[in-house]
């Protein structure tokens, strides 16, 4: 028989904090559990399973909306694996996008902090933040 713990319990064997879990509950993340006489809740083994993969998809950018399909999938296991590797092709190709961008960023900023001025007056960094039409992402 497993041996089912409260909510404390159940943040400290997940990493995940007691609002996150409620909030998890709340939008249908994670079932919710039963309650003892005075109301407590109480997880068994298979929610807290169910937390740590929410856990680790969160930690690794899963939306809440992908990891609800990834849930789901699970709860299926003899159906074929396409349709999770489609969810985490789709996030993987977000994370490209974004590190496009933050690149982009870093060379903007990189190159914005070449100033050899002595004052404000002539600071780049300051000329480039008050005038969009010096980023260079902007003349292209």
């Amino acid at each position: 028989m497993q041996r089912a713990v409260a909510i404390g319990g159940a943040s400290r064997a997940s990493g995940i904090k007691i609002p996150t879990i409620r909030y998890y509950e709340q939008i249908g993340l994670l079932p919710s559990p039963p309650r003892t006489e005075g109301n407590r809740r109480l997880y068994d083994e298979e929610d807290l399973s169910r937390l740590r993969f929410i856990r680790h998809a969160r930690e690794l950018g899963f939306e809440v909306d992908a990891i609800r399909q990834l849930l789901d999938l699970a709860g299926h296991p003899s159906r074929p694996c396409r349709d999770a590797d489609e969810i985490a092709r789709t996030h993987l190709a977000e994370i490209d996008r974004k590190i496009a961008r933050l690149s982009a960023l870093r060379e903007e900023v990189e190159r914005m902090t070449r100033c050899r001025n002595e004052t404000v007056a002539n600071c780049r960094v300051i000329e480039v933040l008050g005038d969009h039409c010096e980023c260079i992402h902007d003349q292209h």
